[in-house]
């Protein structure tokens, strides 16, 4: 199965800044990208466009990020991509065991910590009273995702860039990036290392939710390997093209403005194509909002983080 991926971002910068984005695939997706994964920095000055020139390291989680600064005005972030995914929905792993924490790879222990969004030190005994009686592993990893489903309503006038995994528990409203927080932590809370995932998420053999965007869904740690888990979008879905991923919303965030940057265009679509390139369409649906979340990181002089869109399929 094929996936096509496209986005088209624009800014208007006051002042040359410098900024780093996020843009490109997760490396793990490197041996399936079929065409494209380039990032094209463009400054736009009334009908000219002139490359900006940048450069390329992998952060400390493993994602790939560029960096460059851009003159002051008009500023284009695009790209696509075509990634070969295997034609199945997110996979059951029903006898996936839960290592001691003794037992795990170091590196995978500071998804087991509190980080920016995900207050592991203050859901330690409302996670035990929730999940502590039950089995561990794929059991009790999936029972938190789905309690998560269960007492969160979708809300996409609720999102906020500061919004917390606790805010989410007292709200009990949110957005997708909400979600996957709250179910973050109390995973955590249980010894199940879990991380943030994002990355596209299009309606590929599923009903047309609404205009493409960027999502966010988790993993955990079970069986010596990551596991895919959503706790917005919790039963099996086909073509997750997986962008980045860190302890919160706050490591993967797909472009951070050291100044002040004012987002102008946002076009994000995922969908599958045919070798020719013929797009597959989606089932029939009813169209859905976008979701409101955190993908962007505007360093200004207040250090505010600026919200826009992140969240496909409704």
């Amino acid at each position: 199965m094929l996936v096509k991926t496209e986005y088209d971002i624009q800014f208007h910068l006051p002042m040359p800044t410098p900024m780093v984005a996020m843009l490109h695939l997760h490396p793990s997706l490197e041996p399936k990208v079929r065409a494209g994964n380039a990032l094209k920095v463009e400054h736009i000055n009334r009908d000219i466009k002139t490359d900006v020139a940048a450069s390329e390291y992998h952060d400390v989680f493993g994602n790939r990020c560029t960096r460059f600064v851009t003159p002051g005005g008009s500023l284009r972030l695009s790209g696509m991509s075509i990634v070969e995914m295997e034609e199945v929905a997110d996979p059951i792993n029903a006898y996936a065991q839960q290592a001691p924490v003794e037992k795990l790879p170091n590196e995978v222990l500071h998804y087991l910590l509190a980080s920016r969004y995900c207050q592991v030190d203050q859901f330690g005994p409302i996670a035990q009273d929730l999940f502590g009686w039950m089995t561990p592993g794929w059991t009790k990893a999936t029972a938190i995702r789905d309690w998560v489903h269960e007492k969160v309503t979708f809300n996409y006038n609720t999102a906020r860039s500061t919004k917390t995994a606790m805010d989410v528990f007292v709200e009990r409203v949110g957005v997708c990036r909400d979600y996957q927080h709250l179910a973050i932590t109390l995973s955590r809370c249980q010894n199940i290392p879990a991380r943030y995932v994002t990355g596209y998420l299009g309606d590929i053999r599923a009903p047309y939710s609404g205009a493409g965007d960027f999502s966010a869904w988790y993993e955990v740690f079970l069986d010596g390997r990551w596991m895919t888990m959503d706790a917005r979008h919790n039963n099996p879905r086909m073509g997750r093209v997986l962008m980045a991923v860190g302890r919160d919303a706050a490591d993967v965030a797909i472009t951070t403005s050291f100044g002040n940057a004012i987002l102008t265009n946002f076009y994000v679509d995922s969908y599958e194509v045919l070798e020719d390139g013929t797009t597959v369409p989606s089932l029939p649906g009813v169209s859905a909002p976008l979701e409101p979340g955190v993908t962007a990181m505007n360093r200004g002089s207040a250090g505010a983080v600026q919200g826009f869109a992140s969240g496909l399929a409704e």
